[in-house]
């Protein structure tokens, strides 16, 4: 192929050498910016369109598309850079060799012929095109490098109430009973709750659901900065963040939470070295007697065997017990954070996803755990059989407002059910009970006989209470293209795998294991025994220490990372996103890919950091399933999704003609999609033939051999 050099000789050879240097200036030092076509076309097209009059604009712009697959082959080629092998200084170049300086000189060196044929005033708007482009460029660069955006805030505002003032100066409010009324919260200028209600009852576990987005996680954040009112007696604790690893044991980072317990041991210690060092006042005896008598009240010597139960049941051996919290991972900081809450037993108690970070073992503990839970629990999930397990009531967010239901989350959904039809039941009976009374009004209204009767009617009407009608929430549905010829089996294979990061610690010997694209594999397992691990492998990432991957020539795997959402980029927009991961289609086509994972409208535009974590990934799903994979994997692909949508994410892999293979603690997934339920851990994977019911047993009985029950 010419180069572009040779394009412009054979298609202007009357161009003077001025604007042939300034032409080939432009594209040799913005090669690797031009995206396209017009962007050459409006860098050099009217410089190019006056050199020739015989030429018309699609002339140029025909011109300009051969010089810009020139120079994309050109940039594709990597081979053909020249590493200079020592930096070149110009100025002692063209100081001291025969160059002249005209002939050293670049486009931005370049003074203009006034005898030039071409409109100097179109060259000049050209380069300040070029310009402005390349400052564009350059600014849009240095915001990707700078760092995550600056995103809009979030605040809440309640109406005031003066007997609750009145109530909480005088100190009288002794009641643990939480009313926060009337209120508002909002982020940025999105408003995600007007006029709102919540009465959380002492005692009861709460759990808040609603869609992705709606600001669930954004409450919680309220209540526990206080934005909004809440009794100053009544201790909050916002499990949020994870551990911040220092050289502390995992056992005494649970143990510092009770801070009444280790302020009277401080307090015994320094006395006791008083009393020790004969430095004494005399006082030191009696007041070890009271701080001995608060220890025995708030049992003390306890504390240490209940915080290593609650670390024990939440996944950490009494080796990991000993750890510094530095050693730990984000999962397990996060793990640890929930242990110093649940050991801490605050009167509020606020839990965001929490059983995101465990795995299936944990999440029972921590179910039969929180059954016995003494004080109020306000809990974000979106795990259907965690909140059956746990929540007295349900907490519904919808249209801006908060709806509360007794029972369990199955109970919620007969209820909210049989609430909608009776709501549109009345809308529909009013409806035709105003339509009955307007034809009345319109058939006598020019009746002088009738109107006392038509002036009743009319005012029969304007006291009639406005219902409106039902407000249906738009369905989830998740389609994965399955338009793919069919593999003969099998397709994916390991045979006799050895595998260990370290010798001293191996993670799989001797395993071998199969799938093919009937295959609805999900894999369970403890945090550690080498899910993600066994993933990677049948990926193709990591290579066997021994033994055989076999995978179909044609096989192509869609994978879901269960930190796929944090490695998104977060400084673009979805429809960007997708464009830079599968550049040259048109804008429509992105969005109808967003749009099949409900990322539309202003959402597919918005920076992915505004979005909410589910938000993020259904862009995570989009991007995933672009390429049409005929087999995927999915590690933890349910964390931040709404039920809706786990719903209907189970229901598009039970519909997917390829392969699937699936690691998930979600109870309500893994009993939607699977056929084959593998155990990983010691070493191996065990196929359970009784599936997830028998997998539960299992971790039931363990649980009752080691004391939990």
């Amino acid at each position: 192929m010419a180069t572009y050099v040779e394009i412009i000789r054979h298609e202007f050879p009357d161009i003077d050498s001025e604007l042939f240097q300034y032409v080939t200036g432009v594209l040799d030092s913005s090669a690797a910016d031009f995206e396209s076509v017009d962007e050459i076309f409006e860098a050099i097209g009217d410089v190019l369109q006056e050199v020739s009059v015989s030429k018309n604009e699609d002339d140029v712009r025909e011109i300009c598309q051969k010089m810009f697959n020139t120079l994309k082959l050109t940039s594709n080629s990597s081979k053909s850079n020249v590493l200079l092998k020592a930096p070149i200084q110009l100025s002692k170049m063209t100081g001291h060799s025969d160059y002249k300086t005209e002939d050293a000189k670049g486009i931005w060196m370049m003074r203009r012929d006034l005898g030039t044929t071409v409109d100097a005033k179109k060259l000049e708007k050209a380069e300040a095109r070029l310009k402005a482009k390349q400052e564009k460029r350059t600014e849009k660069s240095s915001q990707k490098t700078a760092g995550p955006l600056v995103l809009e805030e979030a605040s809440a505002s309640q109406a005031s109430n003066k007997k609750e003032s009145r109530l909480e100066a005088s100190g009288k409010n002794k009641s643990y009973d939480i009313k926060i009324e009337n209120f508002d919260v909002s982020y940025g200028d999105r408003s995600l709750l007007t006029g709102a209600d919540l009465h959380l009852a002492y005692g009861r576990r709460y759990g808040l659901v609603g869609r992705n987005g709606l600001g669930k996680t954004t409450l919680l954040k309220m209540m526990s900065a206080r934005s909004l009112r809440i009794p100053s007696h009544i201790s909050i604790l916002h499990v949020e963040q994870e551990v911040v690893g220092d050289e502390t044991q995992a056992l005494q980072s649970v143990l510092e939470c009770d801070t009444v317990r280790e302020g009277l041991l401080k307090a015994e210690k320094e006395l006791t070295a008083k009393l020790n060092s004969g430095v004494s006042d005399g006082t030191e005896s009696g007041r070890l007697t009271e701080i001995y008598a608060k220890l025995e009240e708030i049992e003390a010597d306890k504390a240490p065997a209940r915080a290593s139960v609650i670390l024990a049941g939440l996944g950490f051996s009494s080796k990991m017990q000993q750890q510094m919290t530095r050693e730990f991972s984000g999962g397990w900081r996060m793990r640890l954070a929930l242990a110093r809450a649940l050991f801490a037993k605050p009167d509020l108690l606020l839990l965001d996803e929490p059983t995101n970070m465990l795995d299936v073992r944990a999440i029972l503990w921590l179910e039969n755990y929180l059954q016995t839970w003494q004080s109020t629990i306000l809990v974000v999930s979106h795990d259907r059989n965690f909140l059956n397990a746990v929540a007295t009531d349900i907490v519904y967010l919808h249209s801006q407002r908060l709806e509360t239901y007794r029972g369990d989350y199955e109970n919620f959904v007969k209820t909210k059910e049989e609430r909608l039809k009776n709501q549109q039941r009345e809308y529909e009976a009013q409806q035709q009970y105003r339509e009955h009374i307007q034809v009345f009004i319109d058939r006598f209204r020019y009746n002088a006989n009738r109107a006392s009767q038509v002036q009743s009617k009319l005012k029969l009407l304007e006291k009639l209470p406005e219902l409106k009608p039902l407000e249906k929430e738009l369905e989830v549905i998740i389609r994965f293209p399955d338009n793919f010829e069919k593999l003969s089996p099998p397709i994916l294979q390991l045979t006799e795998v050895d595998f260990h990061y370290s010798t001293e610690h191996p993670i799989f010997i001797n395993l071998s294991v199969s799938a093919d694209q009937d295959s609805r594999i999900c894999i369970v397992g403890e945090n550690g025994a080498g899910k993600t691990t066994l993933l990677r492998i049948l990926l193709g990432d990591l290579t066997p220490v021994q033994g055989i991957r076999h995978a179909h020539r044609n096989l192509k795997i869609g994978y879901f990372c269960q930190h796929h959402v944090d490695q998104l980029e977060m400084n673009v927009s979805s429809v960007e996103l997708l464009a830079l991961k599968f550049p040259g289609r048109p804008e429509e086509e992105y969005r109808h890919q967003l749009g099949g994972y409900g990322i539309s409208g202003d959402l597919a535009v918005r920076p992915v950091a505004s979005l909410s974590g589910g938000q993020k990934s259904r862009v995570a799903f989009a991007q995933m399933t672009m390429a049409h994979p005929n087999f995927y994997i999915l590690d933890e692909p349910t964390n931040h999704l709404d039920m809706e949508t786990i719903e209907a994410l189970g229901n598009a892999l039970q519909k997917f003609k390829g392969g699937v293979i699936l690691v998930s603690h979600d109870e309500r997934l893994i009993r939607m999609v699977c056929k084959e339920l593998w155990v990983c851990g010691c070493g191996t994977v065990k196929r359970v033939d009784g599936g997830f019911d028998e997998y539960k047993d299992i971790l039931q009985e363990q649980f009752r051999k080691e004391g939990f029950l």
